[in-house]
């Protein structure tokens, strides 16, 4: 990699704390979570918040069992491969549930994008099963235009909740000029900088073709931050109808209280009506409102949104508990730490 790259990267990484180390930016927050756990009297209490999931959605939690509580209407369809399988086997239980090419690969325990790919054809499919160490997961590829991240929390025993996040997500892409190729196009963009390196062995000599004038180019199917999918801060569309929308899907979801729906729809509107809606993904108390890694949010800003999710996940884990819901011991927690670990040793 050449050195004026590096230094580019840097710098980009350095001016934005978006792109920070996670480390770094969350040790205020692990003071308040070792706070918390003082006052619960485990630093384990996020474990009761969601029930319904592992660990209430921090460590291990199957992404597949979570999607299995939703009714059909707002999931796409989905299927469960065992990392034994063949890949005749594989293909079989494709064809058997209906889902065609393109579509979604991703680890059944998983996170930050690691391993979610989009699969156009069986050679690629053959190459993933061989790499896949691990359970995975397969999904219709959803082409609904839009795709956003809206993070939800109610109060065990009330019947209304509240959306405090929308995260809007926009896909890498460039737009042509009729002249630059595709990294020319990526080298003027700060964020499209940083994904070179992975665009280099996925795109390949693709990214020394020319865009048409006005032609947008879309390079990464996968609404990630580290793919390089910009998080825009929806907030404004937060209002009483949104909210009545994701009360009655989470009351498909019994014991989830505290998560955030990873999701496509067709529009703002059919959002907003609860409708033509796709969720990929549950994620409970180890997501984020993704929100505050719009470009222009403030690192304080960020902060105080992050202390507020942590304090309300409390408030919902000793509701939980006082009711008779159990936090998960420290043996259980060790046992899917060392689990984590070797899983993810596997991975280097």
């Amino acid at each position: 990699m050449r050195p004026d790259f590096k230094n580019k990267a840097f710098f980009i990484k350095l001016s934005n704390w978006e792109y920070w180390p996670f480390y770094l930016v969350y040790i205020p927050i692990f003071l308040y979570w070792v706070y918390l756990g003082i006052k619960a009297r485990s630093v384990l209490f996020f474990s009761a918040a969601n029930p319904a999931i592992e660990s209430g959605g921090m460590l291990g939690e199957s992404k597949f069992n979570i999607l299995e509580m939703l009714p059909g209407e707002f999931k796409p369809k989905t299927i469960f491969i065992h990392k034994d399988y063949s890949e005749g086997k594989i293909l079989q239980l494709i064809k058997a549930n209906g889902i065609n090419f393109p579509l979604i690969a991703k680890p059944d325990i998983g996170e930050r994008g690691w391993m979610v790919e989009k699969l156009d054809n069986p050679e690629q499919l053959k190459k993933y099963i061989n790499d896949a160490y691990f359970h995975f997961i397969i999904q219709d590829f959803i082409a609904h235009p839009l795709e956003f991240a809206i993070m939800y929390y109610r109060y065990p025993e009330e019947g209304k909740g509240i959306v405090n996040s929308v995260t809007i997500k926009e896909f890498l892409s460039v737009t042509g000029d009729g002249k630059s190729t595709v990294k020319e196009l990526l080298n003027k963009n700060p964020r499209a900088i940083l994904q070179i390196p992975v665009l280099n062995d996925v795109l390949g000599s693709e990214l020394n073709n020319v865009v048409k004038k006005g032609e947008k180019r879309e390079l990464m199917p996968i609404g990630n931050h580290c793919r390089g999918t910009k998080f825009i801060n929806g907030n404004h569309l937060i209002d009483t109808k949104l909210m009545e929308a994701f009360d009655d899907i989470n009351k498909t979801t019994p014991g989830i209280f505290f998560c955030r729906y990873d999701l496509k729809c067709t529009s703002i509107e059919d959002l907003k009506n609860g409708k033509n809606i796709k969720i990929m993904e549950i994620n409970g108390v180890g997501s984020e409102p993704a929100h505050i890694y719009d470009p222009g949010f403030k690192l304080m800003d960020a902060y105080k949104a992050l202390f507020n999710q942590w304090k309300t996940i409390y408030e919902i884990s000793r509701i939980n508990r006082k009711k008779g819901i159990t936090y998960m011991t420290v043996k259980e927690a060790t046992q899917t730490i060392r689990f984590l670990l070797n899983y993810k040793k596997k991975a280097a």
